[in-house]
């Protein structure tokens, strides 16, 4: 007696699309969260050596170091941006993707209130037929 709700199949596919997105969500926070703590390793770690230059190639080795230093931090710095874009994309993703399960979740809820409401009428049509069939019947018996 109920009918099905027209776009269960559209709606599915919207909740698919949701789940990937939430995915592909929490894989871009994950993969932000290890860049933003290869960053803090990467200071910690500069922050811990303490070598005294006692000669020139000492020095240089320590010069080279800092330079090569620099150079992983900034990198470590330009991957950081870049997750925290990704995560930022992924976001944007998810919002639209909710967004378009929404209103078919909306449609789905008023869709099936409108079916148990047209069961409940079915049902009271069908007691209100018993009823007068049995009334008229116990008139009909009192008549006789």
């Amino acid at each position: 007696m109920s009918r099905a709700f027209p776009l269960a199949g559209l709606l599915r596919l919207r909740q698919l699309q949701q789940d990937r997105a939430a995915g592909e969500l929490s894989a871009a926070n994950a993969r932000n969260r290890e860049a933003r703590q290869a960053r803090v390793e990467a200071y910690a770690s500069l922050e811990t050596s303490n070598t005294d230059a006692v000669d020139a190639a000492t020095m240089n080795a320590i010069a080279a170091a800092r330079a090569s230093s620099r150079s992983m931090l900034a990198d470590l710095n330009a991957l950081g941006a870049q997750r925290t874009a990704e995560v930022e994309t992924a976001r944007a993703e998810f919002s639209a993707a909710r967004a378009r399960s929404v209103g078919l979740e909306k449609l789905q809820g008023k869709h099936a209130e409108a079916e148990a409401a047209e069961n409940l009428r079915a049902e009271q049509t069908i007691l209100d037929e018993l009823a007068g069939t049995a009334w008229h019947r116990r008139q009909k018996e009192a008549n006789s």
